[in-house]
Formats: C-alpha cells, sequence, structure tokens
C-alpha cells in the first residue's frame, strides 16, 4: 500500500491541511460533517496506487484554518477552495469523489466548472434541486432534516460537544453498521473535534446554506426558487446512495437526471449514510468500475 503523507496547500485565503498517497491522475476527495480527511483513508490507499489520492480537511475542520464567520461558508468560497485546490496540483482535469457536505461542495464545483473534471462521484449527498423540492414539498424528509436546524442553532456547539462529543460519537462512530468502532478512529475524532474553532467552522456549512427544513415562520427552502436549467451537471456522474440513510432519504434521487444528464446511480440496499465506513471494498470497486479499471480516459 502506498504511504500516506500530509502537507498544507494556501488557497483562497486559507491553509488547507490534507492527506495524499501515490502519482498519477489527480483523484481528490472531499469529505462531509462532522468528518474530516481520515474517513477515506481506505481510498487513498486503494486509489493512490495508480493515482494522486488527495483527500483535504475542507476549511473549518481540524488541521485546516477555520474561519469563524458564517459568510466565510458560502458556497462560492467553498468551490473557489477546491479550485485553488486542484491547480496547485497542476491537473488541468481531474476526478471529483465527495460524500455529504462535501458532496454539496462538489455539485457547486462540477456546475461552475465542468470543464476541468474527467469524472464526478457523489456518495449520499443531494443535488440542491432535488433536495429543495423534498424540503418544500415531502413532510418525511421534513422530519428527516430537522436535526439541521439544531445545528444551525446558537446552542449547537454546546450541544454536541457534552460529554466528551458524545452526540457527534453516536451519530457517526457508533452510527457505522460494522460492529465495535476501532479505538484507534474513535481517538482520531475526537482529536478533530477538539480543535479550536472546529466545531464552529464545521457548523458554519449549515448556518450559510439556504437549504434547510421550515422551522416556525421560516419557511426554510420553501423561500427558494431554484430553476433546473441553472444546476446543471455536464460532468459524467456516478451517485453512490446507502439506502438506509436516515437523514436523506432515497426521494432525493427522484428526478436527479433532469440536472444530471449523463448520470449512474448505485443503490447499496445494506448501507446507511456512512458508506465509505461500511462499504470501503464495494465503493472502491464502484469507482474502479465508473473510471474504467482505474485509467482516465
Amino acid at each position: 500500500m502506498p504511504l500516506i503523507h500530509h502537507d498544507y496547500a494556501h488557497v483562497n485565503g486559507v491553509r488547507l491541511h490534507y492527506a495524499q498517497a501515490g502519482t498519477g491522475p489527480l483523484i481528490l476527495f472531499l469529505h462531509g460533517f462532522p468528518e474530516f480527511w481520515y474517513c477515506w483513508k481506505n481510498q487513498i490507499e486503494e486509489f493512490g496506487r495508480d493515482h494522486r489520492a488527495v483527500a483535504p480537511d475542507l476549511r473549518g475542520y481540524n488541521l485546516s484554518d477555520r474561519p469563524a464567520e458564517v459568510k466565510q461558508y458560502k458556497a462560492r468560497i467553498l468551490v473557489e477552495d477546491i479550485r485553488q485546490l486542484a491547480a496547485q496540483f497542476g491537473a488541468e482535469k481531474f476526478v471529483l469523489v465527495a460524500h455529504d457536505w462535501g458532496g454539496a461542495v462538489a455539485w457547486g464545483y462540477a456546475m461552475a466548472h465542468p470543464q476541468t473534471l474527467h469524472k464526478l462521484v457523489i456518495i449520499n449527498s443531494p443535488h440542491p434541486v432535488p433536495f429543495a423540492r423534498e424540503l418544500t414539498h415531502n413532510k418525511a424528509q421534513q422530519d428527516a432534516s430537522q436535526y439541521m436546524n439544531l445545528l444551525r442553532s446558537d446552542k449547537a456547539e454546546r450541544v454536541l460537544s457534552e460529554n466528551n462529543f458524545a452526540r457527534l460519537q453516536k451519530m457517526t462512530l457508533d452510527g457505522w453498521d460494522r460492529g465495535q468502532s476501532d479505538p484507534t478512529d474513535r481517538a482520531a475524532y475526537i482529536e478533530a473535534w477538539s480543535q479550536p474553532g472546529a466545531l464552529t467552522g464545521s457548523l458554519n456549512y449549515y448556518r450559510a446554506s439556504p437549504l434547510y427544513p421550515p422551522l416556525g415562520d421560516d419557511p426554510g427552502a420553501g423561500a427558494l426558487q431554484l430553476d433546473p436549467a441553472d444546476f446543471m451537471v455536464r460532468v459524467p456522474t456516478m451517485v453512490v446512495w446507502g439506502m438506509r440513510d436516515q437523514a436523506l432519504l432515497p426521494c432525493i434521487l427522484d428526478g436527479m437526471e433532469e440536472c444530471v444528464p449523463d448520470l449512474r446511480v448505485e443503490r447499496l440496499a445494506e448501507a446507511s449514510h456512512w458508506v465509505m465506513h461500511e462499504q470501503p471494498e464495494r465503493l472502491n470497486e464502484l469507482i474502479r468500475d465508473f473510471l474504467g479499471a482505474g485509467k482516465v480516459n
């Protein structure tokens, strides 16, 4: 297996930490909430055999810079982070793989810079148009997304950090459908969450986004009028979906092809939101197959 090593890149006014392995075509992995580069360790080792596999800590997380202001987490800023990071590796085109909030950034990146991507792989992260639709009209998805309003609130840092991050441990390490979590994993996550400002940085992704369920008189995503023509993804795309995801329901997949014409959807019946942890080998196989035996044409 290739050795994983670490470095930093100065991009878009912040310093991003990243882990990488291997040489060859660039494949970039973007994590979600409340994770960090470490969630991709199995993919870095696998794809580092014949790619330059890079997994950054997104801004606000772990060892990357962690701005405190909500405005520093607007979508266009997050997308520009990735554009500048990829450019530092000298890649004119690359493969982008992303999960959860990393997927939200990746969707935006693919819309803005399709000419720089060979292919896009999204794991349990909704395209904004069907997500806005379901948050507006689907009571089941509204109920499943209520946690977002907690994470947007002023009390979120206190609630999530209590008892050694007990709630975060429950939603991640204790929620992975793979039995007992590795103590090394648990220690790594707690250390990442404990970085000064990291909890606020990660929560600011929710606070900066207009996509959230209704709360009282606030319609949330219902206030948006999204034209699918403005959210087209013109990149060959594979969406991998753990069908046991309790927060992002499978209804989000309905109609996605309207905005993603070149779309392949892989539904994993026995996986939850945490596909990379529960079925890492299967995920690697799917990505390999999608890329074409590991080669970018």
